[in-house]
Formats: structure tokens, sequence, C-alpha cells
């Protein structure tokens, strides 16, 4: 079974907590929890597929560890990879920025040689723009912890489940 490698960078501990359900849902000894803070560029070479999270800072910037972590993102080290994202926003206080942070990992992302796996229905939000909506998709898991948290590990357990199939994990 291929190793996975979930990349985080949580300046509230909301990312974190989303880490770890989706850490949890996968069962053990399956995904490993790699804070961008103290990663390297050696760190992602490890893992046949990666989980990137990320929440969306002010009006639509990435979380401060990933705006420093995102150069080791290149072609020579993802190329191949099969890559998921998740990210938190708030729906509510930023309807044209919600989870714009995961929509910025992606748009590094995708022209570097990554298969990109799981695509999550915009069904069940209420914003209005989102750089990581790609027509009634997201890009990833979208959380919204300021306002949804009692959707969260409900979302994460059949977000997982999809990410499951999609890497042909049993």
């Amino acid at each position: 079974m291929a190793k996975i490698g979930l990349f985080y960078g949580s300046t509230t501990g909301n990312t974190v907590r989303g880490a770890d359900l989706i850490q949890k849902a996968f069962g053990p000894g399956v995904v490993d929890l790699i804070d961008v803070g103290t990663a390297s560029s050696q760190d992602l070479k490890k893992y046949d597929a990666l989980i990137l999270g990320t929440s969306t800072w002010h009006w639509g910037g990435l979380q401060d560890e990933w705006a420093l972590f995102e150069d080791y993102l290149t072609s020579d080290i993802l190329g191949g990879k099969k890559i998921a994202f998740f990210g938190l926003g708030d729906q509510k206080r930023y309807p044209d920025h919600f989870v714009d942070g995961m929509g910025l990992l992606y748009e590094k992302v995708k022209p570097l040689g990554v298969k990109v796996v799981g695509l999550w229905s915009r069904e069940g939000y209420d914003f209005d723009v989102s750089t990581a909506l790609m027509g009634d998709h997201l890009v990833g898991l979208a959380l919204d912890e300021d306002n949804e948290s009692h959707k969260t590990e409900d979302r994460v357990n059949r977000w997982v489940q999809q990410l499951k199939k999609e890497l042909g994990i049993k």
C-alpha cells in the first residue's frame, strides 16, 4: 500500500484538527502528518501520494508557513504523484475568498505533472467565489470550522472514503 504524506500549515489549530481527523479516518499507519513549518523538500519525496492542507488568510492568501514552503513544490519533486487538497475557510465572513488558499496550492501544483484526486462537490456550501472552484466541484475538501464545525467529521469521513477508492486503498 502506498504511504501518504499529509502536509499542513496551521496557525490557529483548525487545519491541524482537520489533518488529525483525516489521518484517523484513513486508519492506523496509512497517513503521516507533516507540519510544513518544519518540513523540507526531501520530506515530499518520501511519499507516493500527498494531501496538502491549508487555511485561507485575510482576503484569499495562503497560511504563513505554506507561503514559505510552496517554493518546494516543483515538478522534479512532485511529478507523477497523486495529490489531494483540503482547505479551511469562512464562507460567511469571506464569501468571495472561500478556501482560496486551497485554490492557490492547486494552481501551483496542477501544471507540475501530478494527478489531482479528491475533487469535492460544492453542494452544501454557501459562498460566492473561490479560486478552488472548478465548475460544480472544489479542487478538494472544504472545511468551515467557523460556521459549520458540526459538519466537519462527516465531510472528512465521506471524503476519505472517496480518496481510498481513488488511491486504491481498501
